[in-house]
């Protein structure tokens, strides 16, 4: 089976393709974790196998899953699969983005948050003393925008070169793996005391428009 040319890049047309199914991204999620067969996502997921055996060859066609092994099952052979890593998610990218493809992929993002950290939190996720959550509504300027943002960057670099030092300490010690959710959003708020509008404010943007991505870590 050859691989397709991956996608690097946000702003490539097949990764909107991909997240436009729920379950499509509920599959990208779960095969960023760990490799499994249709056959394994299906009995997680509880979907027919066709379904998602149909979900699971869009991903690889579309250049998001890689095929890693394969085993003999019940007269057939059971292909196992997981991502590919992650398109970029630049500025650039993301400007490049039309209003329909960000609302898309912030509706998803925010389906798989809501999900992922409900189910978290039901299983005792945020019993850790020193667990976090918060929400604090600011209010900025230009440049204090642009001060916020590039800080969310370096705090999300910083995470990241942790979970490259803990992955050294794990090959030594494979059972102190801690799952870990991180998730951080940069928006420009609607406050809540504001109306709810569907059209435009007076100077002519969006009333509530997502400005930055979202980041998971797990």
């Amino acid at each position: 089976m050859a691989k397709p040319k991956p996608i690097t890049n946000i702003s490539d047309p097949r990764w909107v393709r991909a997240i436009a199914h729920p379950i499509r991204i509920r599959l990208l999620a779960m095969l960023d974790e760990q490799e499994a067969s249709p056959v394994v996502l299906a009995e997680k997921l509880r979907e027919p196998l066709g379904t998602v055996s149909y979900h699971v060859r869009t991903l690889f066609d579309l250049g998001l899953l890689e095929l890693v092994r394969t085993r003999p099952r019940r007269g057939a052979t059971e292909h196992f699969y997981r991502t590919r890593g992650h398109p970029a998610f630049s500025d650039e990218a993301w400007d490049q983005l039309g209003v329909v493809p960000k609302q898309r992929m912030i509706s998803a993002a925010l389906q798989q948050i809501y999900e992922y950290a409900s189910r978290s939190a039901a299983a005792g996720g945020f019993d850790r003393p020193d667990a976090h959550f918060s929400r604090a509504p600011l209010k900025l300027d230009r440049e204090g925008w642009t001060e916020l943002a590039a800080a969310t960057k370096k705090w999300l670099e910083q995470a990241l070169r942790i979970e490259e030092a803990a992955a050294k300490r794990l090959k030594d010690n494979p059972h102190s793996r801690i799952d870990v959710g991180l998730v951080m959003l940069l928006f420009e708020a609607l406050p809540f005391s504001a109306e709810p509008r569907s059209a435009g404010t007076e100077d002519g943007r969006p009333a509530a428009r997502a400005q930055r991505s979202v980041s998971t870590a797990a």
